[in-house]
C-alpha cells in the first residue's frame, strides 16, 4: 500500500466534505463527528460527484438520487446492492494520508 498525502486539507473537529486527488484517484475526504473517512469520490449509480452530497446517521449522502454509502464500509443503503471503495485514513504530524492499494496487491489480495 502506497501512503499518499493530502495538500490543503488541516485535521479539524469541524465536519466537512471535500473532493481531493490521491494516487491519481479522485477520493471523497469526510470529517464527521470527529473521524475522518475516505472514499470513492463517484457515485455508482448514477455518476455523481459525492463530495457535492452530506452526510447523515454516519452515511455520505447521493446529492442527486439520495443513494447513501456507509462512511466506513461504503456498502450501499438496503436495496440499493452496489457500494463505494473506501481508503485507510492516517493523521500524522505533518499532515492528512490516504492508502491506495496497488493493481497487484489487490490481486494478491483474491488468491488469499
Amino acid at each position: 500500500m502506497k501512503w499518499y498525502k493530502v495538500p490543503d486539507v488541516e485535521n479539524t473537529d469541524k465536519p466537512f466534505i471535500k473532493k481531493v486527488k490521491a494516487g491519481g484517484k479522485s477520493i471523497c475526504l469526510v470529517g464527521y463527528e470527529g473521524e475522518l473517512f475516505a472514499l470513492s469520490s463517484t457515485c455508482p449509480h448514477a455518476g455523481e460527484d459525492l463530495s457535492r452530497g452530506w452526510c447523515k446517521d454516519k452515511k455520505l449522502v447521493c446529492p442527486v438520487h439520495r443513494f447513501s454509502y456507509n462512511l466506513n464500509t461504503g456498502r450501499g443503503s438496503e436495496g440499493q446492492n452496489d457500494y463505494v471503495d473506501v481508503f485507510p485514513v492516517e493523521v500524522k504530524k505533518d499532515g492528512i494520508y490516504i492508502g491506495i492499494e496497488g493493481f497487484w496487491e489487490k490481486i494478491k489480495k483474491g488468491f488469499k
